[in-house]
């Protein structure tokens, strides 16, 4: 075991200043048999969890650190010297040291952000329990003040932070060949001895190998937006900021030895353990007397009792519904709650339906579902979605699976108008530092990165624009796109300028170049976020996450993605365009059989219909002629790539058309896989086929789905094998079986989720039924949601043109900020003006 371990190294996430892949940087740990290594960014934590958790399984002890931005003064001054803050190396010792980095963190982005998130002595002070503190490099504190020539203030800086850490504060030694690391070195040591605080040995890593140096100057250029040109570039002063070894510490620190044995007590001290897997879901708030367990089920039963009405008036008016008796529907709403409340998910399932009643009380539209939630009769019968999964054979499991514990996922469209008012009511019902949106992070991608490395590097933009091109839009990877591009290829090896930007390119492509908001995720929590994830800012000053979406989940976190739906915002204006003229229309009571509606399909007439505008789309609705609303469905799960290039989509209309006999391996099968003419489009039908051919349970037939999707071999011949034996132990020919398992394997692996299909054929309906039968105030809502793009005002204006709506000019007398309505026609909105703010 290596003597040496590492308490100082940035990862890509010292976003633009690190090169360190956490992979390869764990695997140097470990192929040099370094017990440990710590994670120190610069003042964040963004990498903290996936840090811990691939060295966990890389056999390297986790670190979790920060190299904090410590004020020079109060962290709330906001007219300091810009540069005015020094470096602080802070690891957590414990679970308490942790929760201390996770607030120190967070307020050094909402208080101290200061053009650097920044922290100060006062807020150190209240948050030093369980952390262990290093001196940091030349821009710490105490360096500052040794190169300055001011001992004396050096020692009296070390003396507060020793008061403070007590045994747990290191006075940091470096060498990367610079002369006042060499200065500073001897008088720390003599500090050291005269005040009894012990050294440790560390090197600034920010890249992996040494030959890395040239790759991470130009990472920095990028960062500063400087060229190698530019005479006050950032430049590091040595090419020795690398991972390095225990042997190369002991030749550059020969006197030493106790200072680097120190890593190693530092990393015994450590012990940090975060549990994965268990659930922080925020309380929500029942009626007195009640448990979230009988609330949930008051409310769904209620609900469902209302459903099962608005059903039966339905019928009475001649509307034709594929749906089971009543009772069928209660018996099914008892096994989801009962399977709901054995989860721990009933408070999880209430604060969604309750920011969905709150959306529709207040005229919010919200989607029909999305995902595997609309496969939930509970989430139907509270309003979370707007599909009866009876109907259209929906299952719970791929939804919930009993037998695969994890957090349910209900993500839910909203207009995109309106989103923020239901995450705004999120945060006023569960408190302002309980809800955040999530953070994202952008990589440099292969042709940015060509583009970034060749501007620095003082390259003409022709030539670099020109190598860009040649990487294709959709490339694996930069280095598989040199090789696998002949003229890429051909560039390399004549031109030294282009090898070199592409070599470099290689190097740095998917490192993380900034963080953002994610679109739609939002996180709520059961107590004050900070206390479980760190936050920080964008550069909008909107106040989000230090850690992903995937991150949240597995802490066990309540993640939910509130999306702008833009066809919600046109479906509401379209339906308030139709009010005005004393048209008043239901979209749950339309007919799902309409002729008009389906001749629009089949003529490919679907420009500005959700999910059925693209020109491969429009080429299918004209082969295969849709006739049904389940057509639909089935379109939307085999347009997609992995079908397209099986020939799926080929099979379906083949057999759809009639030109090819749809058959069965087994009769059992027919029920399942009649709606989509034997060919396998859902997820769902692979579960069902598992259930009913041989004998499996719906969770069990959840977890095979889930191995032919993964394409796992071992466990794909065991599921085979026990496949086989189920269908033989429900007196089925195992040879049938077996055949049958080969059919539906490639099928299987390309299944898409039938829930989402069917809510997302439901808006593709609604738009196709408003743009049949109300053409013009259809047009409107679409021209007006387009109004932000002068080109798809253009192509809608087209379509008007070709379905005779004419669409007047501007009129200041007439128009109004929106597209609206005169009769027949159609008058241009101001808001499309170039030029013409809404003000």
């Amino acid at each position: 075991m290596s003597n040496f371990v590492h308490l100082h190294l940035h990862s890509q996430f010292s976003l633009l200043d690190g090169a360190n892949r956490l992979d390869d940087a764990l695997a140097a740990a470990a192929a040099a048999g370094q017990p440990a290594m710590a994670l120190t960014d610069h003042g964040n934590m963004f990498g903290a969890i996936e840090f811990y958790k691939k060295a966990k399984k890389a056999g390297v002890k986790p670190i979790l650190g920060v190299e904090a931005y410590m004020a020079q003064g109060s962290r709330l001054d906001r007219h300091a010297d810009r540069r005015s803050s020094n470096h602080l190396v802070l690891l957590a010792k414990n679970e308490a040291g942790y929760r201390n980095l996770l607030r120190l963190t967070t307020s050094s982005f909402l208080e101290g952000y200061y053009y650097k998130p920044r922290i100060d002595r006062e807020l150190l002070a209240k948050h030093a329990e369980g952390l262990i503190c290093l001196s940091a490099c030349l821009n710490g504190e105490i360096n500052e003040q040794i190169l300055g020539r001011k001992e004396k203030e050096a020692e009296a800086i070390a003396g507060t932070y020793k008061e403070l850490f007590g045994d747990d504060f290191f006075l940091e030694l470096q060498d990367h060949g610079i002369a006042e690391q060499h200065l500073a070195n001897d008088v720390l040591r003599r500090l050291s001895a005269r005040m009894s605080v012990p050294l440790v040995v560390t090197n600034d890593a920010h890249y992996l190998k040494k030959e890395d140096a040239f790759a991470h100057d130009v990472l920095l250029c990028i960062g500063t937006q400087k060229t190698f040109a530019d005479p006050d570039r950032l430049k590091y002063a040595s090419n020795e900021f690398y991972v390095k070894g225990a042997e190369e510490m002991h030749a550059i620190f020969p006197q030493d030895g106790a200072a680097i044995e120190n890593t190693l007590a530092i990393a015994e001290r450590c012990q940090l353990d975060i549990p994965m897997g268990e659930f922080h879901l925020p309380q929500f708030p029942v009626p007195a007397g009640s448990t979230l367990d009988e609330y949930l089920g008051e409310v769904a039963r209620q609900g469902l009792d209302v459903r099962l009405a608005e059903l039966r008036r339905r019928a009475a008016r001649g509307v034709k519904l594929d749906t089971p008796a009543d009772e069928v529907y209660r018996q099914r709403l008892e096994r989801e709650l009962k399977v709901i409340a054995e989860m721990g998910f009933p408070g999880y399932f209430l604060v969604v339906w309750d920011f969905c009643r709150h959306a529709r009380d207040n005229g919010i539209p919200v989607g029909p579902g999305r995902g595997s939630a609309a496969g939930s009769l509970v989430s139907y019968s509270l309003r979370i979605t707007d599909v009866d999964p009876l109907q259209y054979g929906l299952l719970f499991e791929r939804f919930l699976n009993p037998d695969r514990i994890s957090m349910p996922d209900i993500d839910i469209d909203f207009c995109v108008r309106r989103r923020g008012e239901v995450i705004q009511y999120v945060g006023d019902k569960y408190g302002r530092d309980r809800v955040a949106q999530i953070i994202t992070f952008g990589t440099l991608a292969a042709r940015a990165v060509i583009r970034d490395v060749g501007r620095v590097m003082g390259l003409p933009y022709g030539k670099v624009d020109r190598v860009a091109k040649m990487v294709p839009e959709m490339t694996k990877s930069l280095a598989e796109a040199a090789r696998e591009v002949d003229s890429l290829a051909a560039e390399i090896k004549s031109d030294p300028e282009v090898r070199q930007v592409v070599e470099v390119g290689i190097r740095l492509e998917g490192l993380t170049r900034h963080a953002g908001m994610h679109a739609a995720g939002v996180v709520i929590a059961p107590r004050p976020i900070e206390e479980l994830v760190p936050l920080c800012k964008t550069n909008r000053d909107e106040v989000i996450t230090q850690w992903d979406k995937d991150v949240i989940e597995e802490l066990g976190l309540l993640k939910m993605d509130f999306l702008g739906l833009r066809t919600l915002t046109v479906i509401d204006d379209t339906l308030k365009l139709l009010r005005l003229q004393g048209v008043e229309i239901e979209l749950a009571e339309i007919p799902l059989d309409d002729p008009e509606v389906f001749r629009l399909f089949c003529d490919g007439r679907t420009n500005g219909i959700f999910q059925f505008e693209s020109s491969g789309m429009k080429d299918m609705l004209r082969r295969a002629a849709p006739s049904r609303f389940m057509d639909l469905a089935a379109f939307n799960a085999l347009y997609r790539p992995g079908p397209l290039s099986v020939g799926m989509v080929e099979e379906f209309i083949k057999r759809k058309r009639g030109d090819k006999k749809v058959q069965y391996l087994l009769p059992e099968t027919r029920p399942i896989l009649e709606e989509t003419y034997g060919v396998i489009a859902y997820q769902e039908q692979v579960l069902r086929i598992a259930v009913d051919v041989a004998g499996f349970t719906m969770g069990e037939a959840d977890v095979l789905r889930k191995a032919m999707g993964k394409k796992k071999l071992e466990v794909m011949l065991e599921q085979k094998q026990k496949f086989v034996e189920g269908a033989k132990g429900l007196g089925k020919d195992p040879r049938k079986a077996a055949a049958l398992w080969d059919y539906i394997e490639p099928f299987a692996g390309y299944g898409f989720n039938k829930a989402h299909s069917v809510a997302y054929a439901m808006l593709a309906y609604q738009t196709a039924y408003l743009k049949a039968h109300y053409p013009v105030a259809f047009m409107a809502a679409m021209l007006t949601s387009e109004m932000a793009s002068k080109d798809n005002v253009a192509k809608y204006m087209r379509e008007c043109r070709g379905m005779g709506i004419a669409v007047l000019p501007p009129d200041v007398n007439e128009s109004n900020w929106t597209f609206t309505v005169l009769a027949d026609t159609i008058r241009f909105g101001l808001g499309a003006v170039k030029g013409i703010g809404e003000g």
